[in-house]
């Protein structure tokens, strides 16, 4: 290990951001010297296709406190988060975009507020300067998020925060194999505030997460984090099974009171096909949670670096 760790390590996970990283390294390290020369930059390049391995590389040939990771293949952000937690040294973490959506600039307000006696301080995105589909399909995921996994999750921080050593050591060792950062930091449970923070505009590009790929990610979270899905179906059963005696009392007291034959052969058969597809459905929840604990159970690594432009014993 370094003998003198830097006072900030700052992790960005990157993908697709080529024509972005001179932009935010020259701003990193404007905001960062102010605070300490002693700082780290963690560049996580997720395997993008593109030229960011090569800037990476010459950034870190130029200054010795840029750290460059690069995966095997594409592992998804939040398992470049995880790489870049494992990864860094200093006593205070910045995890942020490469975008430039979260701005190097905010860095030494967030520590200076944890300055006051706070483990993490997220950066809250008061307006954001997102597509509005973009702002209404994260508000809905975290709605679900929140209710779902049983957690109060503020869907205004994102990703970008600071946080202590202790954090870092604690989140490193939760190994799951489905990753939400914000979620299993949340988890922890150390004490936290936000300071409200000025959301920038995409550097250039567009965001990779569409409305699939966090619909992807919003039920693996939610399966990841809680078992209230096995429970709402739960109570969905009894529900179904109370209504289903009701009306089945219901139609022997007009068929036995008042001689009504009993007729409906269409609602008996379109009654055994919804019960039918609700069946169907709540084995498939099963099965996914199945699933998972199957994927937890073969303790494959989260990751796969192929390479770093550092000693990995430093």
């Amino acid at each position: 290990m370094n003998p003198n760790p830097p006072l900030i390590s700052v992790v960005v996970p990157v993908y697709k951001a080529e024509n972005c990283l001179d932009e935010l390294y020259r701003r990193l390290k404007e905001s960062l010297e102010p605070i300490s020369p002693e700082f780290e930059i963690v560049l996580v390049e997720d395997c993008g296709g593109d030229r960011s391995w090569e800037v990476i590389e010459r950034l870190a040939r130029q200054d010795a406190r840029v750290k460059g990771i690069q995966f095997s293949r594409n592992f998804g952000q939040h398992y470049g988060i995880t790489a870049g937690l494992d990864h860094c040294n200093g006593d205070w973490v910045v995890v942020m975009d490469c975008d430039l959506q979260d701005r190097p600039e905010e860095i030494p307000r967030l520590y200076a507020k944890a300055q006051e006696g706070y483990d993490i301080v997220l950066a809250l995105r008061g307006q954001r300067q997102d597509p509005l589909l973009k702002r209404f399909t994260s508000w809905l995921f975290y709605k679900l998020f929140s209710y779902l996994a049983d957690i109060e999750y503020d869907g205004e921080s994102g990703n970008f925060r600071i946080m202590s050593r202790k954090v870092v050591a604690s989140f490193r060792k939760m190994r799951e194999q489905l990753r939400f950062f914000g979620g299993l930091v949340q988890w922890l449970g150390f004490p936290t505030t936000g300071i409200e923070v000025q959301h920038a505009e995409r550097h250039e590009g567009q965001s990779s997460y569409t409305f699939a790929k966090l619909w992807k990610l919003a039920t693996e979270t939610i399966i990841a984090y809680s078992d209230k899905p096995l429970r709402l179906a739960v109570r969905f059963g009894f529900l179904m099974a109370f209504f289903a005696f009701c009306y089945g009392v219901y139609t022997l007291i007009r068929a036995m009171l008042f001689d009504i034959p009993i007729m409906g052969w269409s609602s008996l058969i379109v009654s055994l096909y919804f019960i039918g597809g609700v069946i169907i459905a709540l084995l498939g929840i099963i099965g996914i949670y199945l699933g998972k604990t199957f994927d937890e159970s073969k303790k494959r690594p989260l990751y796969i670096v192929r390479r770093v432009t550092f000693d990995e014993q430093d």
